[in-house]
């Protein structure tokens, strides 16, 4: 649940910049917890399945990230936060050009970045074999391809802006990857997400500092009247 929250925070935090209202928002690869989890408005979540009962204000939709059954310009902001490096490397920009293809506004791709990142994961794999603890789901995934490079937006084109800044400690992530493991950490991390989301928000924030685990990547539709303002690098 932390790992949720130390991804989702900075995001949610984009979004109020950007999304005026009650503007509709989709995520790619949302699981049936995703940003709903943390979003109060109402989410349009896709993904190839729905593991558990999906969230009171998303409605889910099994689709592929390759081919969104959505109009162009549906949504006022889509989110793909770690999906990416599930995704085999010759379909990345398929992903990504299908996101932007129903953004209206900004697409957000968050996603562990580089090769110190993906030693870190098998680290931690190693851990888990180690301690004889059944690896997450999503960590065995994550040893099957090279983790995605900053540079996999460049030459997006004119109509584009993309601004980008790190996300997590990767010291700090290995930490909670490991108390994650223990039920116990759990209950406390869900705790204090529960009753002082504000004071975890805080406390997150100074994990958000070099060496990176994850790149969080601010694409926005550029317009002549602007789009306002911007996320920070």
């Amino acid at each position: 649940m932390l790992n949720w929250a130390v991804r989702y925070f900075p995001i949610l935090r984009v979004l109020k910049r950007h999304v005026v209202g009650t503007g509709l928002i989709l995520e790619v690869g949302s699981g049936s917890f995703g940003l709903a989890h943390f979003h109060r408005g109402e989410i349009v979540g896709c993904d190839v399945n729905f593991p558990g009962v999906a969230e009171r204000n998303m409605l889910p939709v099994r689709c592929s990230g390759t081919q969104l059954p959505f109009p162009d310009s549906s949504f006022e902001a889509v989110v793909a936060s770690d999906v990416l490096e599930h995704v085999h490397p010759d379909l990345r920009l398929e992903v990504v050009n299908e996101a932007l293809r129903v953004a209206r506004k900004l697409a957000v791709f968050a996603f562990p970045c580089g090769k110190e990142a993906h030693a870190v994961d098998e680290k931690f794999l190693d851990f888990c074999r180690r301690r004889k603890l059944p690896p997450p789901s999503w960590l065995e995934e994550h040893m099957r391809y090279p983790f995605p490079e900053q540079g996999l937006l460049r030459g997006l084109g004119d109509g584009w802006k993309v601004e980008g800044f790190g996300n997590e400690q990767l010291c700090f992530h290995d930490w909670v990857n490991r108390r994650e493991m223990s039920y116990i950490w759990n209950v406390v991390f869900r705790a204090c997400l529960r009753f002082i989301p504000q004071l975890v928000e805080a406390g997150l924030r100074l994990a958000d500092r070099a060496p990176f685990y994850r790149m969080i990547l601010v694409v926005s539709r550029q317009t002549s009247q602007g789009l306002g303002e911007n996320a920070r690098t």
